[in-house]
């Protein structure tokens, strides 16, 4: 055997090691070792939601209980009422979702009541509140069908940055809301284009994402499998 051919099979069985599937199993309940960050996410980039959930996936993956609140998401003409993340969070157990925005998008001049966004938005607070409350960082396991008024490891609340920078949450009850959270519980907020210098304060990670091109600015709308 020549040089080349050792050095062509050693490259085979290499290529045949690393991509072999990676063996799975069932997710059985556990509890985060070193969890209990604030992570803030915002800008005018695309992604915010998708990073956030992307984590969130991850999580539940390691059988912690995951829990997204969304605000400012009640849906629009242009965007389907049930969207693909929400069928593929039922798969998944550990990772559960609420919506609490209202149709349309505030100050868009769309037929939206500006009240009812505002009214939406101070009950996804409400939730938020309670299951903070809810999650007293027990060292035991959380089952993963358990409610999320039982408690989480990981609370996504989903464009609340978006709903306090447009003046439908108190900037400072958001700051008391991160403040007010156990030590142990992983805290994810994003939303938003313009800094929200009252969270950044507060938080552990910050992560802009800044948009260089977007398919909206050459006339595509929102398409089923990527934005929705």
């Amino acid at each position: 055997m020549t040089d080349e051919q050792s050095e062509t099979e050693s490259e085979r069985a290499s290529t045949d090691e690393t991509s072999r599937p990676v063996a799975t199993g069932a997710i059985d309940p556990s509890v985060p070792d070193e969890f209990g960050l604030v992570q803030l996410w915002w800008g005018d980039g695309k992604g915010k939601t998708t990073a956030a959930m992307g984590m969130g996936f991850r999580a539940a993956g390691h059988g912690y209980r995951v829990h997204m609140v969304q605000f400012m998401k009640g849906g629009a003409g242009s965007v389907e009422d049930v969207r693909g993340e929400y069928e593929a969070i039922e798969q998944v157990s550990g990772f559960t979702y609420e919506n609490t925005g209202h149709y349309g998008w505030h100050g868009f001049l769309d037929g939206s009541d500006d009240d009812e966004h505002a009214a939406q938005a101070e009950g996804g607070f409400a939730r938020a509140k309670d299951i903070i409350k809810a999650s007293k960082g027990d060292a035991e396991p959380i089952p993963l069908d358990a409610d999320p008024e039982e408690g989480v490891h990981v609370l996504i609340l989903d464009e609340i940055l978006y709903a306090a920078n447009r003046g439908l949450l108190d900037p400072e009850e958001v700051v008391g809301l991160v403040e007010s959270k156990p030590d142990d519980l992983e805290l994810v907020l994003t939303g938003g284009h313009d800094r929200p210098d009252y969270a950044c304060e507060v938080a552990d990670l910050v992560t802009h994402v800044e948009k260089e091109a977007h398919p909206i600015e050459s006339g595509h709308s929102a398409r089923k499998g990527t934005e929705y």
